[in-house]
């Protein structure tokens, strides 16, 4: 059932696509490294609790991303760094909405001694046709993702130069490649906790189910985009114990027994889902990050 809730959403959204979909424009793209390294992000002065832009600058482009400070109760108390999903609708606090973050962390703030911030990743405020027509290269995606990172990492500097704040960094599905790959390039956060994610992004563009959303160009060139969107040996080089894992065991896009073995095996925790499913599992990932905080 949960696998086949998986395949339904992407048949659906093949559909809609109809071969326009991930990368069907141009695969020419630099790696995380190069992008992460000549991409210049700014972070505006922090009053307290709100809304803030956090514009990126790399040659030929600005990027949009954003963070919200939900919380704030000082910096002696621990910080959460949250990342949202794939085309989620960041700051999207509406009773009827389906914001991860308003589902795990904001309904329930009361409940958490803990500072925190939502982040908004590139491309998610202008629409959702537009953000599709912005994955159709596959040097935004990279891009989306680094100043995700630079953010990330903006962020836990702003935190360790104030306080004693330990930081935590949390992320579900695309939110769990951010937070992975903010370890595998600073490792500067106190504990990582990534949702429905690995450190062998490619796969997910190349071989699970998923494959069916991406473009003919892409999928006639899949050594590019092994190359650009691996980072696994770059993650197992980090050695810091401070990652924690949640997969599902029947998730068609983040393929558990590909992206398991990225991690220690006695740190995955495991849901019986599907990504669909698991994703929806509020209350289970909620128990997981607890254990963390």
């Amino acid at each position: 059932m949960h696998a086949l809730m998986d395949k339904y959403a992407v048949l659906v959204a093949a559909a809609v696509l109809r071969g326009n979909g991930w990368f069907s424009q141009s695969v020419d793209s630099d790696g995380f490294e190069k992008h992460i390294k000549g991409m210049d992000l700014f972070l505006p002065d922090i009053t307290g609790e709100g809304f803030y832009e956090a514009p990126a600058r790399a040659e030929g482009c600005t990027l949009d991303p954003a963070f919200h400070v939900a919380q704030w109760l000082g910096p002696e108390y621990p910080t959460v760094i949250y990342h949202h999903g794939n085309n989620e609708s960041p700051f999207d606090y509406r009773w009827f909405g389906k914001y991860s973050f308003k589902r795990i962390f904001f309904g329930h703030r009361a409940s958490y001694e803990a500072n925190l911030i939502s982040l908004r990743a590139a491309f998610h405020n202008h629409g959702l046709n537009f953000y599709i027509q912005k994955l159709r290269a596959l040097d935004n995606w990279v891009g989306l993702l680094s100043a995700a990172v630079l953010l990330e990492e903006a962020l836990v500097q702003y935190l360790k130069n104030r306080g004693k704040s330990k930081v935590i960094i949390v992320g579900i599905s695309l939110g769990g490649w951010v937070a992975n790959l903010h370890r595998s390039f600073f490792d500067t956060a106190d504990t990582y906790i990534p949702i429905l994610a690995g450190a062998a992004l490619d796969d997910v563009f190349t071989a699970s189910y998923y494959n069916r959303l991406v473009g003919s160009l892409a999928r006639e060139n899949r050594a590019i985009i092994e190359n650009a969107l691996n980072f696994e040996q770059r993650f197992a080089d980090v050695q810091t114990p401070n990652v924690f894992p949640l997969l599902a065991r029947f998730d068609q896009y983040i393929r558990f027994d590909r992206q398991k073995v990225s991690y220690a095996q006695e740190t995955v925790s495991v849901l019986a889902k599907g990504h669909v499913s698991g994703s929806l599992a509020f209350r289970d990932i909620r128990a997981h990050i607890a254990q963390y905080m």
